[in-house]
């Protein structure tokens, strides 16, 4: 293999000790740190592998900006992440994103190959799924996988424990703020994979809460509290995780399905199946021969997920006890999925407590106000700037 070009030059200052390296740009910037556990690409490099970013190279587009598959010079087959030049990330905030995402591994989460950063120029170099993301699998116009039950299952499991994962156990603690079937990758066996960390907010174990702007896709996926307050806590994500076991149940984007006579979108349409006791009704009819026990333990553990107080809702290791059946039979798991406490579950969409109440609502959406939603909302609040 050639000669690898380096993003970064190192300088020493006079009276420091030879060996503290100092990392800069190729504009002269200097950079408070170089990344650890990734490899440094050049712009010449990342337009070789992508035939200099060609349109059949497209792969998608994400927040902060467009997806390329390319092939380095050692044969790996990649995907690069060229950030939009309208991104507000600064050289700081790609650095930090970096060191973040390189030194958080799991088999569940997609793994930082490495990144450039060249003039205005700012990538990220992902390992290859080959199979796209789950949006694409389970909700695009053209399925070309099939995804029985037990496929969807494990899905299901592994993309719970990822983001277990990064709520207990990575350091720090990372809460993806961005949980949607796009976003969850799958490799040539389908193992899934949580991917786009551009988003992450890092949590000291001191936080309990943060008020920020909303980042993420604005729709009927993300909490109540996070899409009305701003309020971003583990517990967001849980909500975000929840929508998705139904989309995957269902076969369906939360998004764009809205069921009965009064077009209630798909947390909805659950919660009125749960109490009519026709929960079974919600499975993808492409489903042949599923075990009802587990589907209907799947699906009651979305709607725990879904609950509008925040407080009301597991953490992400107790969702994984619950989906995959481990604890299932002592008395703490068998509390948890006892349903009929549950709370009506809370959507994005929310109206004010002042607006009109002759006005109709353009969805039967649950009704919250701010105030409700302040009040149902039981954690601490620390400010801090986003990114």
């Amino acid at each position: 293999m050639g000669t690898r070009f380096c993003c970064f030059r190192a300088a020493t200052s006079r009276g420091q000790n030879k060996s503290h390296r100092a990392a800069y740009d190729y504009s002269g910037v200097e950079l408070p740190r170089e990344p650890r556990n990734v490899q440094l690409f050049s712009c010449n490099e990342m337009k070789s592998a992508t035939r200099n970013f060609h349109p059949s190279n497209y792969i998608g587009r994400g927040g902060f900006g467009i997806v390329y598959e390319g092939i380095l010079r050692d044969g790996t087959q990649v995907a690069i992440k060229s950030l939009s030049a309208e991104s507000k990330q600064g050289t700081n905030e790609f650095l930090t994103e970096i060191d973040t995402i390189s030194n958080v591994r799991h088999p569940n989460l997609v793994q930082l190959i490495g990144c450039c950063i060249e003039g205005s120029y700012r990538m990220l170099v992902y390992e290859y799924m080959d199979n796209n993301s789950l949006a694409n699998a389970l909700l695009g116009q053209k399925k070309c996988i099939s995804l029985d039950w037990s496929k969807r299952a494990t899905i299901c499991i592994g993309t719970a424990s990822g983001l277990a994962f990064l709520h207990e156990e990575s350091e720090p603690r990372i809460v993806h703020r961005d949980i949607k079937a796009s976003n969850i990758l799958l490799d040539k066996d389908l193992v899934p994979k949580i991917g786009d960390f551009g988003l992450a907010k890092l949590f000291p174990d001191s936080i309990t809460h943060i008020s920020t702007r909303v980042a993420g896709t604005t729709g009927v996926n993300l909490a109540p509290e996070y899409a009305l307050l701003g309020q971003l806590t583990k517990k967001a994500d849980v909500y975000s995780f929840g929508v998705l076991l139904l989309e995957i149940v269902s076969g369906r984007s939360s998004s764009k399905s809205a069921w009965g006579h009064d077009m209630l979108v798909l947390v909805e349409w659950t919660w009125k199946l749960r109490e009519e006791e026709r929960l079974l009704e919600i499975v993808d009819p492409e489903i042949v021969g599923y075990p009802q026990e587990q589907v209907l333990r799947f699906i009651k553990v979305a709607l725990l997920c879904t609950q509008a107080p925040s407080h009301q809702r597991p953490s992400m290791t107790q969702v994984v006890d619950m989906l995959s059946g481990e604890g299932y039979k002592n008395q703490m798991s068998l509390d948890l999925l006892d349903v009929r406490n549950l709370v009506k579950p809370g959507v994005s969409l929310i109206k004010d407590a002042g607006s009109n109440p002759s006005q109709k609502h353009e969805s039967n959406y649950h009704s919250i106000t701010r105030a409700e939603l302040s009040n149902s909302f039981q954690a601490s609040t620390v400010e801090v700037q986003p990114r």
